[in-house]
């Protein structure tokens, strides 16, 4: 797996800062003629049905009403037998949440929780994070949200990456006894890496699970710099143990330094005083 400077592109809307692109309008006149066809209805019998004037709807249906009310349109649509929708959008975060003074928090922002002053950037100045609450000198509010542009972009970015990512299992090219897993986008752009192998005298069959002395070698995890954090190594990982449940295999080892130590630990190896360190994970059995 190469290294990357940037992170993997998604696709998604321009950015607020890009012009709208006139061809991506919708044709509500075209729309409109569509859907009269389709429930078999004359400019008249619709503005009946919707009840409004007939001459409306000749103006929409000819690109002549400018901006038409939208309350007219869904009554023009509905009239029609059709639906009005947006796809794909997500629910809203926080669209039930509200600030100390009832009001609803800025749409387009991410609302987080406060549990204390650093959760806050209202207290980015303060060196009271030691004291004990009641000693605050403020008060934190129970939810705050983050006015710079470019980490909100970042963090919606991760979210999307931790919605899309899927762990697949690689089954050719190995060699014997090997385990590989992999991390990727739904366009096939690999993320992340898992890799293992079977050591031991007595080869266990797979689908016959037994009591054997084989155990295995974690040879590595990998995951892209810009999606570390979001819990693909965890995924990855999860599978391997899966596999090795599935085989009766009790023990996995691994040797690793810095970072690798502390991410293993987590997975529930234990580590011995060695450098490299080396690291047992036993498997109830």
């Amino acid at each position: 797996m190469t290294r990357q400077s940037e992170p993997p592109r998604l696709d998604g809307p321009p950015h607020s800062g890009e012009p709208l692109d006139p061809d991506r309008l919708l044709d509500l006149g075209g729309l409109l003629r569509r859907l009269r066809r389709r429930a078999d209805l004359s400019q008249r019998e619709l503005a009946s049905r919707a009840g409004v004037p007939k001459s409306t709807v000749s103006r929409i249906e000819a690109g002549r009403a400018g901006d038409p009310r939208f309350r007219t349109v869904e009554r023009l649509v509905l009239a029609a037998g059709g639906t009005l929708g947006l796809a794909g959008l997500p629910a809203h975060p926080h669209e039930h949440r509200r600030d100390e003074g009832g009001r609803r928090y800025p749409a387009h922002l991410d609302v987080r929780d406060v549990y204390g002053p650093k959760d806050w950037p209202g207290a980015w100045w303060a060196h009271w994070y030691n004291l004990p609450p009641e000693q605050w000198p403020l008060r934190v509010p129970e939810a705050t949200f983050d006015l710079c542009r470019e980490r909100r972009d970042r963090r919606r970015w991760r979210e999307e990456m931790r919605r899309r990512v899927r762990v697949r299992a690689v089954t050719g090219g190995l060699p014997p006894g090997g385990w590989q897993w992999v991390a990727e986008l739904p366009d096939g752009e690999l993320i992340g890496d898992l890799r293992a192998h079977l050591r031991g005298r007595h080869p266990v069959e797979l689908g016959h699970p037994g009591e054997s002395d084989q155990e295995v070698l974690l040879d590595g995890v990998v995951v892209v710099a810009p999606c570390r954090g979001l819990g693909i190594g965890r995924l990855l990982f999860a599978e391997l143990l899966a596999e090795i449940d599935r085989v009766g295999i009790r023990v996995a080892r691994a040797v690793t330094e810095f970072d690798g130590v502390e991410f293993l630990v987590r997975c529930g190896f234990v580590p011995e005083a060695s450098r490299p360190v080396r690291l047992t994970l036993h498997r109830p059995g």
